[in-house]
């Protein structure tokens, strides 16, 4: 077996790969304050952001389920690696060879799975984007052309062509090293007869890529009338594919979506080639499903659940298309964004509307037009007879949970008030009061309207935590953390400041013992940081400073609190050295005071008839303690 990596080039592949460049592969930042930057956390589901990323520190911290960590911890967590595989990828992103202290350098087929299955689908990018060059897959250049597809289109969007053979791609990717197994894993081959075959054969190859820009599958086109196959074929769940967690073209428009808060879903892979095309650099299409959850969670990373945001659906004027639409405002409370949907004339999609009447028309496809709630209203109420009163009826109370869902409460009301014109009925105020009823329902059962009366004894969920309260804190043995303590509240700031700003505490700080903080998860940390080597490490160079204190973290609990602390910003405006001395002073004063109430009990314990020698050496001790703590709050951090 190949052995660990070297400890140097792990600190290499740390400090070569931004934090922040790596985590605004998957989410939207925004300025933080303090040199921090925020977004919505990846890894639960959030409604303001309180995910922070340090790039100077190197690490990340979310103040709402306490993940954190350096970059490292960040790829192995949201892309489900092990720690080499992680270090492994990062060091070919940065350039770095890596050296292993036990079996020289690493031989390719130890490397981890999910490494490995990557690199057989970038492999197998190339090799089917060379093929749509030969002589066979003149069907394919021809499919593309017609639909306006140039060889320069083709090649921005990597498509290729997968040979007619049975193993073509199966064995060329042997020859590169690729076992059997991998193959069929990754879903590339398939078994045959006589082992594994080519799972795409004679068709045109779209792959797929993750957020990060990773090729984790293929979609396939059916271009032969011989072929028996599906019209479009996927590759199949995998370790690295899952249909439900990916989007096509996301690689490629995550930045524009960012940008200007604004998502285009299209409904398939050459319409999302018309929508670039045309420079509507925002759209994506699922991948053989409907659009759903998971779906939602990347989008919503990207939007940042920007108020201004706009999510655009197209889909086709058909029956399939209108059950496709509602399915999406099935999902739409899970945005912030407002959702529209649009429709092209005559039912054409993206691709053929450019065809026919060119990328302007395209273009102004995407203008958000319609509401999806107004989209979903209509459909609703055309199922019913309007002309009947049984009819209306049955109509409002299917149509007034939808209008209870929507968002502005101006705009829940304008809605009713057509509602109730679309419907017929001519008291307006009813229909209003019918939504603004089962919205109120909705809100104290803490759910989503379903025209339901409320739950016996139901009642509205207790606040959320706010900002004033403090981020919430990660279990430990002892007293909770009282953040309105001012003893606490100080001693988190001391500590803040020690691991981001060591320079402003040393050396003082590394005479404080951990008994001079109160709370347990703080006397914690402060043990972690001397047994680092304390602050005075962290003075020439922080980066490998902070590493350090977390890898000297006795469990994973005290390391994320460590890490909450190097990230979360400090309470002042001006983070100098008075401010430090300010804290250094409060710290070491109340754990002055604690011990002078501590003597001042030996000494009435001990009474008028103590031993004398005793008396004078605790009456010595308090009269030494007090003058201590009257020079610190005459003189201040001078007195430490």
């Amino acid at each position: 077996m190949a052995g660990r990596i070297n400890d140097d080039d792990v600190k290499a592949v740390r400090d070569a790969v931004p934090i922040d460049a790596v985590v605004s592969e998957y989410l939207q930042l925004r300025n933080a304050g303090g040199g921090n930057l925020k977004g919505l956390c990846p890894f639960h589901d959030e409604k303001s952001p309180s995910f922070q990323v340090s790039p100077s520190k190197g690490l990340f911290h979310c103040f709402g389920c306490q993940e954190g960590g350096d970059t490292i911890a960040f790829v192995m967590k949201i892309d489900h690696l092990s720690f080499s595989e992680t270090v492994e990828r990062l060091a070919a992103r940065a350039g770095i060879t890596l050296r292993y202290e036990e079996g020289g350098y690493n031989p390719t087929h130890q490397r981890g799975e999910r490494i490995r299955l990557i690199e057989a689908h970038k492999a197998a990018a190339q090799y089917y984007a060379e093929q749509l060059g030969g002589a066979e897959a003149e069907i394919g250049r021809r499919f593309l052309a017609e639909r306006g597809f140039d060889q320069a289109a083709a090649e921005h969007f990597g498509v290729g062509y997968s040979p007619a053979g049975w193993d073509h791609l199966t064995r060329h990717l042997r020859g590169r090293g690729f076992s059997d197994k991998e193959l069929i894993l990754s879903g590339l081959s398939q078994d045959g007869r006589r082992g594994p075959i080519d799972r795409f054969r004679g068709r045109l190859m779209w792959p797929i890529r993750d957020v990060g820009g990773d090729v984790v599958g293929f979609g396939a086109r059916r271009l032969r009338d011989d072929d028996n196959g599906p019209k479009y074929l996927n590759t199949p769940e995998t370790p690295i594919y899952r249909k439900s967690q990916v989007l096509y073209g996301i690689d490629l428009a995550k930045k524009d979506i960012a940008k200007i808060s604004r998502a285009v879903v299209v409904e398939g892979y050459t319409d999302v080639m018309a929508c670039h095309l045309a420079g509507v650099t925002t759209a994506i299409a699922t991948c053989g499903t409907s659009f759903g959850g998971d779906h939602i969670k990347i989008l919503r990373r990207l939007l940042m659940d920007n108020g201004s945001a706009r999510v655009i659906f197209t889909f086709d004027g058909d029956a399939a298309g209108q059950k496709a639409a509602l399915r999406a405002f099935e999902d739409d409370q899970k945005f912030a964004a407002e959702t529209y949907i649009a429709i092209a004339p005559d039912g054409m999609d993206p691709c053929e509307l450019r065809l026919v009447k060119g990328d302007d028309a395209v273009r102004e496809l995407v203008e958000p037009r319609t509401p999806l709630f107004e989209f979903a209203l209509r459909q609703i109420v055309g199922r019913y007879d309007l002309e009947t009163p049984a009819g209306r009826a049955a109509a409002l109370d299917e149509a007034a949970p939808i209008v209870a869902r929507i968002k502005n409460v101006a705009s829940q009301h304008e809605v009713a008030v057509e509602l109730a014109g679309m419907l017929g009925i001519l008291d307006t105020q009813f229909v209003v009061k019918r939504v603004a009823q089962i919205a109120r329902w909705a809100r104290d059962r803490g759910g989503a309207p379903d025209g339901g009366r409320p739950r016996p004894g139901a009642g509205p969920r207790p606040p959320a935590a706010t900002a004033a309260q403090g981020p919430a804190q990660p279990s430990f043995t002892g007293p909770a953390l009282n953040l309105r303590s001012p003893a606490h509240r100080t001693e988190r700031e001391l500590l803040k400041l020690a691991l981001q700003y060591p320079a402003l505490v040393s050396p003082a700080f590394d005479a404080y013992g951990a008994d001079e903080f109160t709370a347990p998860p703080y006397a914690a940390v402060r043990r972690t940081i001397a047994e680092a080597g304390g602050a005075a490490q962290g003075v020439d160079n922080a980066p490998d400073y902070l590493a350090r204190v977390r890898e000297a973290a006795p469990d994973d609990t005290v390391r994320a609190l460590v890490t909450e602390l190097a990230v979360e910003a400090v309470l002042a405006r001006a983070v100098d050295e008075a401010y430090a001395g300010e804290q250094l002073v409060q710290v070491r004063l109340r754990a002055v005071d604690r011990r002078v109430r501590e003597v001042q009990g030996s000494l009435t314990r001990l009474g008028a008839h103590g031993d004398p020698e005793r008396l004078a050496a605790v009456q010595n001790e308090l009269w030494v303690l007090q003058q201590y703590a009257q020079s610190l709050r005459n003189h201040g951090a001078a007195a430490l």
